[in-house]
């Protein structure tokens, strides 16, 4: 009996050594900025994949709607990694505890402005019509100011109207109350498809800039500095993987974007080009930012872009 005893102690302590993990999995809890817009789409596609898995990472992640409720999460705590924009830089000189650790992607591939179908031909006519964006101070509110900058028209060439929340702004366009909409592509896309509208403008001329940055917290820096390099590691494996597997990398958009198979294979060859492969800062991105932070009316003064990102956490 005794040695029948000592045997069923032996096989419990090894079956106690089998079910305990090598070493657990550090929980990152990550924000995404919207929902359903392809730009953050590699968070999923990491995370189904098992890629982030394999830096020792379980990533919980959480959409909101827009930077600005997404800065609320940082501020309260309730996240550690931030995708956001490349203008929500300008957060972190306003008091957000956050540090831009990665320049994600370059030029703002990811909108177009649509017209009507019996709409304005060419950007020229654009000049002096109504064309609606989200918000004041929104990265599409500088996109359409540009436009208009870049046919010598002064800031205001375009009337931009902030028209909150996207099916009003394309309500007001089928109404014929404004001349046009700047969107996410594959809502253009959709557009199109359905005949309600057409692109007129794509922003492929504008090179030197962050669309996406990748940001931490203050907090997960100094608390889990490894986590965050291992986020990181994960982040540009995931884009590698989709750049080298389309098919597969649709076949998870479509769920996330609740978009079909056309539309989101489109989707990706417009926009995959402008994700980086390395998360790299470019300076003349960076000074396209800190001008536009004045002339969107976020910051009084432009910044010490210096002061706001970092590239410590960068893969080697």
């Amino acid at each position: 009996m005794l040695k029948t005893f000592a045997r069923a102690l032996t096989f419990a302590a090894a079956a106690t050594l089998i079910a305990l993990p090598a070493t657990a999995a550090e929980k990152l809890r990550v924000g995404k900025a919207v929902a359903q817009a392809f730009s953050f789409v590699p968070v999923d596609i990491g995370v189904q994949k098992g890629i982030f898995v394999r830096h020792g990472l379980e990533v919980e992640y959480t959409a909101f709607a827009g930077d600005a409720k997404m800065q609320q999460a940082a501020a309260a705590d309730s996240i550690d990694i931030l995708i956001g924009s490349g203008p929500a830089m300008a957060f972190i000189v306003k008091g957000s505890p956050i540090k831009a650790v990665a320049g994600m992607a370059g030029p703002p591939l990811l909108l177009a402005i649509v017209v009507r179908p019996d709409g304005p031909k060419t950007v020229a006519d654009l000049k002096g019509r109504k064309v609606s964006v989200s918000t004041v101070g929104s990265l599409t509110y500088w996109l359409v100011s540009q436009t208009s900058e870049r046919q010598g028209w002064g800031p205001n060439g375009i009337q931009i109207e902030p028209m909150g929340a996207m099916p009003g702004q394309i309500a007001a366009l089928k109404r014929g109350d404004i001349a046009g909409v700047i969107t996410d592509l594959s809502t253009a896309f959709d557009l199109e498809k359905k005949g309600e509208a057409r692109v007129l403008v794509r922003f492929h001329h504008i090179k030197d800039f962050h669309i996406h940055v990748i940001f931490a917290t203050n907090k997960i820096l100094a608390a889990k500095p490894d986590a965050v390099r291992g986020f990181l590691k994960g982040w540009f494996e995931t884009i590698a993987f989709m750049r080298q597997n389309k098919a597969e990398t649709i076949k998870i958009a479509m769920a996330v974007m609740k978009k079909d198979e056309s539309n989101v294979s489109r989707t990706y060859d417009e926009i995959m080009p402008m994700f980086s492969d390395t998360g790299r800062f470019d300076a003349k991105a960076l000074e396209t930012l800190r001008k536009s932070y004045v002339a969107l009316k976020l910051l009084p003064t432009e910044p010490d872009m210096s002061l706001l990102y970092t590239e410590a956490y960068l893969p080697k």
